[in-house]
């Protein structure tokens, strides 16, 4: 066999004469030299990027919409694997076990929170057609369920009791699951030193700042704070030529999940900057962007710049220290 020095791989099919099993891979791999492997990112790409790069191979994990602008004619396994190939330079490596295992708790929670926001939106149209409205919040829900009870409420239809209470019990089912979801990714937070680092960022909790940890084991890999903040998504959309630049809203492209948790945080950090409780350079700078554009344009902004600070405590090892100037300083110092 001629010295391979570049391989695609689509979900375990090679560019190669022959096609393999999911079960012939590890053994294939294993008796090739180390080479350069492209694999197309989804959702089991981490784990074969691992078991390849335990046979000493280099592997790239490429966005799907990278690879779409290589793809020749049409889609198929073979032209899959061929545009993989071309397209692997822009990559980068898979995740480590541990922190595959704490964006598990992640995805895990956010997706409970997506289903408990579906209950909690239900319950309300329910009991809104009955003439019962609480204030908006999702503690505020638990009024609604106590109209559930029998004993305090005799008078309440029975059909709608009997509609109605199944959703109750999933929706504090789920919000119990939640807790201890919480419970297991502030124990993640607190063991890892990168975490507690950058939770002391404005608008970053153990949340976010363990989801940025998770998902962002090489932040050196960033040639700049900019080039993070646009890999979120979270730098304006170009549409520049003949030298004149046009932008527009955010990119929106990136880890979306990342995203939102910087922006939900970005708005709570505001309410705060707002009521002028915050005196630091960062807050300032808000404030006085705060009486030129809408609230919500604003918390875009502040979690861009939340983005470009995390950057600089990942990347050069640092403790954040607003000060008066709202810098990163050396965590030696």
């Amino acid at each position: 066999m001629p010295e391979i020095a570049t391989i695609g791989l689509d979900i375990a099919k090679i560019v190669l004469r022959r096609t393999l099993r999911r079960s012939q891979v590890p053994g294939f791999f294993s008796t090739l030299p180390p080479c350069l492997i492209g694999l197309e990112a989804c959702a089991t790409a981490h784990h074969w990027a691992r078991t390849l790069m335990a046979f000493g191979h280099d592997v790239r994990l490429i966005p799907p919409a990278y690879v779409k602008p290589y793809l020749r004619r049409q889609k198929n396994d073979a032209a899959d694997a061929a545009a993989i190939c071309e397209a692997v330079d822009a990559v980068r490596a898979g995740q480590e076990p541990a922190a595959a295992e704490h964006l598990m708790l992640h995805g895990a929670r956010d997706l409970l929170i997506r289903q408990r926001t579906a209950l909690i939106n239900a319950l309300r149209g329910h009991f809104a057609e009955l003439g019962i409205v609480v204030a908006q919040g999702a503690r505020n829900t638990r009024q609604l369920i106590a109209f559930l009870h029998e004993e305090a409420n005799p008078d309440f239809p029975a059909a709608a009791r009997t509609a109605l209470q199944p959703l109750a019990t999933m929706l504090l089912g789920i919000e119990a699951q939640i807790a201890k979801l919480d419970k297991a990714i502030l124990a993640a937070h607190r063991s890892d030193p990168v975490s507690t680092r950058l939770a002391s960022i404005p608008g970053i909790g153990p949340i976010v700042a363990s989801c940025l940890s998770a998902s962002i084991p090489d932040a050196s890999l960033f040639q700049g704070s900019r080039e993070f903040a646009a890999y979120l998504g979270l730098v304006p959309r170009q549409h520049s030529t003949g030298g004149k630049a046009r932008l527009g809203s955010i990119s929106k492209m990136g880890n979306r999940h990342l995203r939102k948790l910087l922006v939900v945080g970005a708005h709570a950090a505001l309410y705060s900057m707002k009521s002028c409780k915050t005196r630091t350079a960062l807050a300032d700078w808000a404030r006085g962007l705060l009486a030129k554009k809408p609230f919500k344009v604003v918390a875009v902004a502040l979690a861009s710049k939340m983005a470009r600070i995390a950057w600089a405590v990942m990347a050069r090892s640092t403790a954040y220290e607003p000060g008066s100037k709202g810098v990163a300083v050396s965590a030696a110092s």
